[in-house]
C-alpha cells in the first residue's frame, strides 16, 4: 500500500507539472477507508472528544411531512450521496410518511422496530436520520437499535472535517463541531462522576464535579479560543478584501449547491488549476483570482464553499467570515447543476442561505452548468425556468465565451467620464487606467497618450492633473 502512493508524481505523465488540483486530488485519493478494524457499536466511553464517524455500511432514514413523495425521495438520495462521500457504503434506505417527526424517537415505533430488523438482516453498523436529531431522539434510537445514530447534520459536519485544508477551514468546522457537541453530551454510567468520597484527601472531599460538566467547561473554552482565533484570521481576510476594494477591483462571487460545477467553472474562466472533484463539498476553503475583460479592466472571482439543502446552522454562523466574501461582492454569479432532478429546489436553498448572510440584494447572473450531460428536451425546460440564464458546460467549455461577456457586461461600471493626456514616462497611470478604468479611445501624439475613458472616484482625484480641459 505504502509503495503505491510513495511518491505521487509517478502518476502524472512525464513532463506534465501537475496542479493544485491534481495534487489536492492525488492526495485524497491516497487515502483509503481500512474496514472492519474496529467495531461501530454502542459501548461505554469515557472520553468526551467528538467521536469520529466510522462509516461502514448505513442504512437511511427519512421523514416525509410535506412536499412530493419525489422530494422526499431526492432528499433521501442526497442524503446517500453524502453519506458516501464520507467514505460510507450505502445498504438501504426507508421513508416514512408522517405530519412531523415523531418527538419521541424521530420515526414511530413500529418503524424503529422495522430499522432494526433491517439493521440486523443487511449487517449495517450505522443508521443516518435525514434530518437534525435531538438528543433525546438520538439516545432513544441508539438504544432501540443497538447501532451508532447520527443525524444529516453530524454527517456534514465530519465531510467538513475530513475535506478543511487551511488553518481558517479547520478552525470553522471544529468551531461548529463543538457547538454541534455540547447540548448532546450525555454521560456513560459511574465512569462520569469524579467523587472524591470522605477519604480522597485534600482537595478531594465532597461530591466533586462530574465528568460531563468538566467536559462541557472545557469544550466551552475551546470555542472561545477557537473564536478569537478566527477573529484574527478574519482580520487577515478583511485586510486583503480592503485592498481589493480601496483599488476598486470589482469582485465577482461564484455561488451555487454543492457538486453544481463551481470550482470547475473558475478554473475554466482564470486557469485557477484548483481542486475538481464529483463528490459533496470537495472544496471548502475559498479561491479568489485575478481576471480581465476584454478591454483589460481587472477584477477578482472567488470560488465559495458549496450550499446544501438544511446546511447546518452551526456551519452558516462558522463559516460566517467565508460567506461574507459574497455579501461583499459586486456580482454572485449562481451556478445551478442543469443535470440534476431538481434544479428549482438546488437554486432556492442557496438563495435561503444567500439571504441569511445578507447578499440577497447582490446583482445575480444565473448559470445553468454541466449542459453536457442534459437531454435536448430538458435544456428546453431549464430555458423557460431561467430565461435570462447562461448555458455553459465547464467541462467542455461550450458557452464560457458568453458567460466571460455576460460578466463583463454586469460588473458595475466607474461612473467618471474624463479626457487626460498622459506623459510616456508615467506608463504606470496608463497601466493602472486600463486595468480600474474603461478605455473608450486612445491616441498618441508628441507630448503623451491621449485617453478618454470612466473611471472611479479615486483614480479620477489621481488623474486630475493631467485633465485635458473642454473646448
Amino acid at each position: 500500500m505504502h509503495e503505491e502512493h510513495m511518491n505521487s508524481q509517478e502518476d502524472f505523465p512525464s513532463g506534465h507539472t501537475p496542479s493544485t488540483g491534481e495534487l489536492d486530488l492525488e492526495a485524497r485519493q491516497a487515502l483509503r477507508r481500512v474496514v472492519g478494524l474496529a467495531s461501530t457499536e454502542l459501548e461505554d466511553v469515557t472520553d468526551a472528544e467528538y467521536r469520529r464517524l466510522r462509516l461502514e455500511r448505513v442504512v437511511l432514514v427519512g421523514v416525509w411531512t410535506e412536499g412530493t413523495i419525489d422530494d422526499a425521495e431526492n432528499s433521501l438520495a442526497e442524503l446517500a450521496q453524502l453519506a458516501e462521500t464520507a467514505g460510507s457504503e450505502v445498504v438501504d434506505g426507508l421513508i416514512q410518511r408522517r405530519s412531523k417527526p415523531d418527538a419521541g424517537t424521530f420515526i414511530g415505533s413500529g418503524k424503529v422496530r422495522e430499522v432494526k430488523d433491517t439493521v440486523e438482516a443487511l449487517g449495517a453498523d450505522t443508521v443516518i436520520a435525514d434530518g437534525e436529531l435531538s438528543p433525546g431522539q438520538l439516545i432513544a434510537l441508539e438504544k432501540a437499535i443497538n447501532v451508532k445514530v447520527i443525524d444529516r447534520t453530524a454527517l456534514i459536519l465530519d465531510i467538513f472535517a475530513q475535506h478543511a485544508k487551511s488553518a481558517e477551514g479547520k478552525a470553522q468546522v471544529e468551531l461548529a463541531q463543538l457547538q454541534y457537541l455540547l447540548p448532546r453530551l450525555r454521560g456513560w454510567g459511574d465512569a462520569m462522576s469524579r467523587q472524591g468520597g470522605s477519604n480522597g484527601g485534600v482537595g478531594l472531599r465532597g461530591p466533586g464535579e462530574t465528568k460531563l460538566e468538566t467536559d462541557r467547561r472545557r469544550i466551552r473554552a475551546k470555542v472561545a479560543k477557537l473564536r478569537r482565533e478566527l477573529a484574527k484570521l478574519t482580520v487577515t481576510r478583511e485586510t486583503k478584501r480592503d485592498s481589493r476594494t480601496r483599488n476598486r477591483v470589482p469582485g465577482v462571487a461564484i455561488a451555487g449547491y454543492t457538486n453544481a460545477g463551481k470550482s470547475s467553472l473558475l478554473n475554466a474562466l482564470t486557469g485557477a488549476g484548483i481542486l475538481v472533484q464529483d463528490a459533496l463539498f470537495a472544496t471548502l476553503d475559498t479561491s479568489t483570482r485575478r481576471s480581465r475583460t476584454a478591454e483589460g479592466r481587472e477584477y477578482t472571482v472567488t470560488d465559495t464553499v458549496g450550499f446544501v439543502r438544511h446546511l447546518p446552522h452551526q456551519l452558516v454562523e462558522a463559516f460566517r467570515s467565508t460567506l461574507e466574501e459574497v455579501a461583499e461582492a459586486d456580482l454572485i454569479v449562481h451556478v445551478i447543476d442543469g443535470s440534476h432532478p431538481d434544479p428549482l429546489g438546488q437554486a432556492e436553498a442557496v438563495r435561503e442561505v444567500l439571504a441569511e448572510v445578507g447578499a440577497e440584494e447582490i446583482p445575480e447572473l444565473v448559470v445553468v452548468n454541466k449542459l453536457d450531460l442534459v437531454a435536448p428536451d430538458d435544456v428546453l425546460q431549464l430555458r423557460s425556468d431561467w430565461p435570462d440564464a447562461v448555458f455553459v458546460s465547464a467541462h467542455s467549455g461550450e458557452g464560457i465565451d458568453k458567460l466571460r461577456a455576460a460578466i463583463e457586461q454586469a460588473l458595475p461600471q466607474p461612473h467618471t467620464m474624463l479626457t487626460v493626456c498622459i506623459p510616456y514616462v508615467r506608463g504606470d497611470l496608463v497601466s493602472r487606467l486600463r486595468s480600474r478604468g474603461e478605455v473608450l479611445s486612445t491616441e498618441h501624439r508628441g507630448d503623451g497618450s491621449v485617453i478618454t475613458a470612466r473611471v472611479d472616484d479615486a483614480l479620477a482625484g489621481e488623474l486630475r492633473a493631467f485633465v485635458l480641459e473642454k473646448d
